[in-house]
């Protein structure tokens, strides 16, 4: 079992816990909103996604966010998870990003959709 993400407290006051899928898909949130040098202790951590916020939403950012979340994702869960693919999808204000993904536990494959604008 992990910390549940986002972090939170329960109705009973214990601290909430996801195991499984959701703690994977858990991990990859914090990996992709986390920008680089938000953590003191580790620095190096996260993705920088959002540095791309401001940027034209066009094929060349897409391809930028598809090799970054990628190499993210492999960098900070390759002990848990295989990186099949990414695809990003920018249409007009909204960007769309799936994740592909085996979990090296079972080899199970599995796929994360993640929209923002």
């Amino acid at each position: 079992m992990n910390f549940g993400f986002p972090f939170t407290v329960d109705a009973t006051g214990r601290i909430s816990a996801s195991g499984g899928d959701d703690a994977i898909r858990g991990k990859m949130l914090q990996v992709l909103f986390t920008a680089p040098g938000e953590r003191v202790n580790l620095p190096e951590f996260g993705c920088g996604l959002f540095n791309l916020v401001f940027e034209p939403n066009d094929a060349i950012v897409a391809a930028t966010m598809e090799f970054t979340v990628g190499q993210a994702l492999s960098q900070w869960l390759g002990n848990e998870i295989i990186v099949d693919g990414v695809n990003v999808e920018a249409v007009e204000e909204t960007v769309t990003i799936e994740v592909a993904y085996t979990k090296q536990r079972d080899l199970s494959k599995q796929a994360v959709r993640i929209h923002f604008r």
